[in-house]
This record gives structure tokens, sequence and C-alpha cells, in this order.
């Protein structure tokens, strides 16, 4: 089992991880709520989110970006195209970022990685360019080495990220069509060298039809652990 060393992952349904370092640093990654069918009833978000990370544009991941961010005061992080959208909303703390750049805040260090996908902003009758999509390594001072990888397909550069800065438990996206489906995933997972796997991005619509118990079944005799949980629930 991954060792999170204090560090405590909460998954809120699709692609939306809420993270909660050993030292207190509170981390919001794709915030989908008041849409997101999976969304745990009831749940609140913490007072304090310091920082909401954008792997991508959709609104499946940043629906709720602005109003988040101007409740709890956040710092959001992600493309430079991206932040650029995000303050001409009122995002008064933005950190533009590109792939392969790194930024530092208290006891993290976020850093950009490769993603395969898109990331057209829609705003109402125009679809912006959202700059590329990416994945998120985040590097936890005395703790874990988390990814998010946000939404993207199977891609060989996943083993730079492996070499560059050796994850250990991560985020994965399992739906299929829009995504990754099990199989990919569970190659992913060993292309990463993770120790641990949280499935994301399934189950939130009809069409995303991978599942947790299909990517354990890949996985079997990998010494990869599924961590399946339901939103809500956290790993630690």
């Amino acid at each position: 089992m991954t060792d999170l060393k204090g560090t405590v992952v909460t998954w809120l349904g699709h692609a939306t991880v809420h993270i909660a370092t050993a030292k207190g640093t509170s981390i919001l990654i794709d915030p989908f709520i008041e849409q997101n069918p999976k969304f745990p009833k009831g749940y609140q978000l913490p007072e304090k989110i310091d920082l909401i990370l954008a792997t991508h544009g959709h609104g499946d991941h940043i629906a709720d970006l602005v109003p988040v961010a101007e409740k709890h005061g956040s710092k959001v992080v992600g493309m430079v195209e991206l932040m650029g959208w995000a303050e001409s909303k009122g995002v008064k703390n933005t950190v533009g970022m590109n792939l392969g750049g790194s930024w530092k805040y208290e006891d993290v260090t976020i850093s950009a990685v490769e993603a395969r996908h898109s990331s057209g902003i829609s705003d109402g009758n125009e679809v912006i360019y959202g700059g590329e999509p990416v994945g998120f390594v985040i590097t936890i001072q005395k703790g874990p080495v988390l990814y998010h990888a946000g939404d993207t397909c199977l891609h060989l550069d996943m083993q730079l990220t492996r070499d560059l800065y050796h994850p250990q438990f991560a985020m994965l996206p399992i739906g299929d069509h829009y995504t990754m489906g099990p199989k990919a995933a569970a190659i992913a997972a060993k292309y990463l060298g993770v120790t641990g796997v949280l499935p994301i991005h399934y189950g939130t619509f009809p069409v995303l039809t991978g599942t947790p118990q299909e990517l354990a079944a890949e996985l079997q005799g990998s010494g990869i652990e599924v961590r399946a949980i339901s939103p809500g629930e956290s790993v630690r």
C-alpha cells in the first residue's frame, strides 16, 4: 500500500479531487461541483483552499473554478491561456504555467506535464482556445509525489514523467470514450511506476463505461494497488 505520509486525497466525483498535505496545504483539482452528478451530496468544501489546479478548459473540469476561487481566495494554477481566460472572468490570483515548468508553493511543488486531449473553453456562444491540456505532478515536501493525469490518452511520455518525478500515487481517468479506458490506464500505471492508483473520470455519464473492477483485473499481479473509493471518501 502506498504510504501517503499524512497526505489525504479525497475524490469528489468525476476528475475533481481535494488534497490536504500533512502541513495543511489545501489543493482542489478540476472543480466540477454544481452540475456534477457524482459530487457527493451534502459535502462541503474546506474553508481553506490555497490552490486550485485546472488541467484544461472543458466545462466538466472548470465549471466551478471562478466561484470557488472567489469564495476561498485561492491561487489558480494552469496553462497561461487558461489563466488568461480565468482573469477575464474576475479571478484575481493566477499562476500561468506551461509544459515542463514547475512552481513552488509552501510545502508543494507543482509541475505541468503532458496530457493528450483537447482544451476548448465553451464561453457563451464562443469556443475559446484554452492552451494545451496538462497533467500535474504534485511533489510534497517530506510527503508523497502525486500525479493527476487530467484527461488524456495513454502516451509513452508517461515514462518521462516517471523518470523525472518518480510519482508514487496516480489519479488516472478510466472512463474511456473521451480518455483512457481501463486497459490503457493499467499500462499508464506501469509506465509511471506508481504503487497505487485512484481511478477517476468514470461513471459520471453513461458514455464513460470503464470501471475500477476492469482496471484491477488489468493490473492483477502487477503489485499496483487500485484504490477504488466512492465520491466523498478519502485515501490516506
